[in-house]
């Protein structure tokens, strides 16, 4: 299973990167992954005309597309849209962080599963 990764690098800049999530055969329920801590689980409504200026995770956590889409931009110009189905490890938790802006005027829901304490 595939996931995108949004960190930040050594020039301070936030940077994407693929990730390959490991799964193994469980039989007749399908193929799992490891189990991953997490500290908690938030539900998340995006109105349609949002337009997030450059900013950080506020800590390391997934974000799960539910419905809607997201484009993302990084401090090279590169941007990349999120829709339903995409998973996004966020943790450019310093440096200069990236910007959200919302698609196509549509509202957006997700699920940000944090694995660290929010700030």
């Amino acid at each position: 299973m595939k996931i995108t990764r949004l960190y930040t690098g050594a020039d301070n800049e936030s940077h994407f990167e693929e990730l390959e999530i490991s799964l193994t055969d469980a039989g007749e329920i399908g193929r799992l992954s490891r189990c991953h801590p997490v500290s908690g689980l938030l539900f998340r409504e995006t109105r349609g005309d949002y337009h997030f200026e450059w900013h950080n995770a506020p800590c390391r956590q997934y974000v799960v597309m539910l419905e809607g889409a997201v484009d993302i931009e990084i401090g090279s110009g590169e941007i990349r849209r999120f829709g339903p189905g995409d998973i996004l490890l966020a943790e450019d938790t310093t440096g200069r962080g990236h910007i959200s802006r919302a698609v196509d005027g549509q509202p957006r829901r997700s699920l940000f599963i944090t694995l660290d304490s929010l700030k």
